[in-house]
């Protein structure tokens, strides 16, 4: 487990004080891939440089696996970062070094006997499905390839804990797909805690099960994904969430609405099981009203369906009331939406 409890950070610039992180208290959970997303100057990398502790906090604690990463001894502390492997936006991998030798490069800086490195990298390139490069030169490579040779090197060590700073902004929507199934098996099989910093909030909705949203070096909102998704609060998280999932009516519908004098609509949300339940036809049937769908559209969730439709519903008030209650206790989210 991660913790950061009360931590601020600061720089000084031209004689004057600049918070890069205030105040932030936030729990990661052991095993969980979890995401911190963010814009450009958020403090999103700045936080997570403090688990390894290449960056120090001004104030407060890091605690990694009960320990406080700032009280340990430089000793200590190379000794807990052992435990910790970091991939990077553009690679980072020596020029001059073989895809082998990049992988090695850890275990020989540690001073493990030849035998044990060369088993271990005969584990990690067959992990990453890179045999075939094992002598190939980082120049050699694809995007893609790169990264992979990163994260088998991050993976050297057995760490606990596999930090990712944009590690798939640099690459194309297929190679980050790659990349991102990759993530997801290390953190399945062998239990890692992945922590991801990105500004894509399609990373987070493909593989996180927790995500942090950060502005102004503060975290703005935090919790489960989905529960993020379905329930967004501030206005930059709801923009972030709306890059990849429409959550309102768009603009020409709505004012062809206003136009016609409709003004109550319902936006109905459909989470997990109730996704997959013929709950709209059974009311209709059940309560003799009908619906006239106005949007909809439906994702998926590090693997929880969410659906959603706006819908107009045709009947008396008494009858639309009923129906109302119904599918509220089958588990779908209802909300006026005539002002969204």
């Amino acid at each position: 487990m991660i913790e950061f409890k009360n931590i601020s950070k600061f720089y000084t610039q031209n004689g004057q004080t600049i918070p890069a992180l205030d105040q932030i208290n936030l729990t990661i959970p052991a095993g969980s891939i979890f995401g911190i997303i963010g814009y450009s100057g958020a403090g999103k990398s700045t936080l997570v440089r403090l688990i390894n502790l290449l960056e120090r906090p001004s104030e407060g604690q890091v605690i990694v696996n009960q320990k406080d990463m700032t009280a340990l001894s430089a000793k200590d502390l190379r000794t807990e970062r052992t435990h910790i492997g970091m991939i990077f936006q553009h690679f980072n991998l020596l020029q001059t070094k073989t895809v082998a030798e990049n992988i090695e490069m850890p275990l020989l800086l540690l001073g493990v006997d030849k035998a044990k490195r060369q088993a271990r990298l005969e584990e990690l390139l067959d992990f990453i499905d890179l045999k075939h490069k094992r002598n190939a030169f980082p120049d050699e490579l694809s995007g893609g390839q790169k990264q992979r040779v990163g994260i088998a090197r991050a993976l050297a060590n057995h760490p606990k804990i596999l930090l990712c700073d944009e590690a798939t902004s640099a690459l194309d929507p297929q190679t980050t797909k790659s990349v991102l199934d990759l993530l997801k098996k290390i953190n399945e099989e062998q239990g890692i805690t992945i922590v991801i910093v990105t500004h894509e909030m399609d990373v987070i909705e493909r593989i996180c099960d927790q995500v942090a949203v950060m502005e102004a070096g503060k975290v703005i909102e935090h919790g489960p994904t989905v529960q993020i998704f379905s329930h967004p609060q501030h206005p930059t998280t709801k923009t972030f969430i709306q890059t990849v999932f429409q959550q309102q009516l768009p603009r020409k519908i709505l004012d062809n609405l206003q136009h016609k004098g409709i003004d109550t609509i319902y936006r109905l949300q459909f989470l997990g099981k109730s996704a997959h339940q013929p709950v709209i036809q059974t009311v209709i049937r059940e309560f003799d009203i009908d619906f006239n769908i106005l949007f909809s559209n439906m994702t998926e969730i590090n693997g929880t369906v969410i659906g959603q439709m706006f819908v107009q519903i045709l009947g008396s008030v008494d009858v639309v009331a009923q129906a109302v209650d119904y599918m509220k206790k089958h588990d779908v989210l209802i909300s006026q939406a005539e002002n969204e």
